[in-house]
């Protein structure tokens, strides 16, 4: 068993880069499978979840290899058309690759995706795209199994803005004959940076990163060379981490555009936030007081991803604050344990009331997803005393070398494994 040991109530200084966004590097893996070539993608963060979609690709008969923050994808040779439960299961976010599947074999097998511990998250939508461009869809034990002896470019009208169901579609439309149009599509940053690293492959698409995204599907170029942009959620728990703990960090590799909402939210909080071309100074001299009501949602609304952490970052704020979810119906599992550690919460359905005290103390804590993992981190660096925090399986899917990054900055972080009883 591993454990995260933080000694908090030091204020932090330091700099450190901010690593490859998560969010976008999985589906760009997803899309090297639409090439009969090579890709180098660089800036990839050195996650789990990164190299569980590593194993998915070499399973599927591609040559993939991650090294020194870069993996190169030679897809040319595709021998399988399935992705089994187990590599399912690794990968929350896995049935991104069906579209991409779909569209290169004309065919696609993968185990039905089950929940997470944020809830259920329906296919649904993911689904009726692939039937919207010409793909016949049967379950059979458990299985997803899809046929499509060619896509057809359509008109994919979504009900809702989800990030997982726009990117299938844009996948699968890449390798459809003719046109599509996707409507009411997701409008983070990832999804544009998908749109970008299409294009590079000779795709045309637009409005990536919009509210409606054109794909006119086609053939791509045999070699390509991407840069993932900078992750916004990592960025927004380093700034939350110096909004609890205090001090003045510089974070570079950040794009301060596409954290709007968030930054806005550390602001009122107190933090004073300076860009400076690709860098970000963050500093806190006093105690944080509170931002007012925090609504997640679709971007450019809050992100419930930095819901947790800022949440952290309220709980030693002088006052309080609400916080009202949006997206998943399980996002506070973290609370009981910040309560572990003298936080004052209450929660109320998808409503949660944060009264700050003026000091929360270190505990035993377990993270209970990813984002409620760092969200533990954040207030053990303002608690007194160590804080010990285990299931860093849920961590590692999303943060590099989070105890390095946290000791760069002057926190007393340290990763411990011990051998299980």
């Amino acid at each position: 068993m591993s454990v995260l040991k933080i000694e908090g109530g030091r204020p932090l200084n330091g700099r450190i880069r901010v690593q490859g966004a998560k969010n976008s590097v999985l589906p760009i893996l997803a899309a090297t499978i639409l090439q009969r070539g090579e890709s180098v993608i660089r800036n990839c963060p050195d996650l789990t979840d990164v190299h569980a979609a590593i194993d998915i690709l070499r399973h599927l008969g591609c040559a993939a290899k991650f090294e020194n923050g870069t993996v190169r994808v030679d897809s040319r040779s595709i021998t399988r058309s399935d992705i089994p439960d187990e590599l399912m299961r690794r990968m929350r976010s896995s049935v991104i690759f069906l579209g991409p599947i779909l569209a290169r074999c004309g065919e696609a097998t993968l185990s039905m995706p089950g929940g997470c511990e944020l809830g259920p998250r329906p296919i649904d939508l993911h689904l009726e795209a692939m039937r919207r461009l010409g793909a016949r869809v049967d379950e059979n034990g458990g299985d997803l199994i899809c046929a499509a002896p060619g896509l057809t470019g359509a008109r994919i009208d979504l009900p809702i803005p989800s990030v997982g169901a726009t990117v299938n579609s844009m996948l699968a439309a890449a390798g459809a004959k003719g046109v599509t149009f996707i409507t009411n599509a997701a409008r983070e940053p990832e999804i544009r940076d998908l749109g970008e690293y299409l294009t590079e492959l000779g795709i045309r698409v637009s409005g990536a990163g919009t509210s409606t995204v054109t794909v006119e599907g086609g053939t791509a170029r045999p070699y390509t060379e991407h840069t993932v942009i900078p992750d916004r959620i990592a960025a927004a728990t380093y700034i939350s981490a110096v909004t609890a703990a205090g001090g003045d960090i510089v974070l570079a590799g950040v794009d301060t555009g596409d954290m709007a909402g968030v930054t806005r939210a550390l602001s009122k909080m107190g933090t004073e936030l300076e860009p400076n071309g690709g860098e970000l100074r963050c500093r806190m001299k006093k105690r944080p007081v509170p931002p007012g009501t925090v609504t997640t949602g679709p971007y450019p609304g809050f992100p419930t991803d930095a819901q947790p952490v800022l949440m952290a970052a309220c709980a030693v704020a002088e006052g309080a604050t609400a916080f009202v979810e949006t997206v998943f119906q399980n996002r506070y599992r973290h609370v009981p344990e910040l309560l572990r550690m003298g936080a004052d919460i209450r929660v109320d359905g998808r409503v949660a009331i944060v009264q700050g005290v003026k000091r929360l103390h270190g505990a035993k804590v377990e993270a209970t997803d990813l984002r409620g993992g760092a969200a533990l981190a954040v207030a053990a660096l303002a608690a007194e005393g160590v804080t010990e925090i285990s299931c860093l399986g849920h961590i590692d899917r999303g943060y590099e070398k989070i105890a390095d990054c946290l000791t760069s900055l002057g926190g007393r972080a340290e990763r411990i494994d011990r051998k299980d009883k």
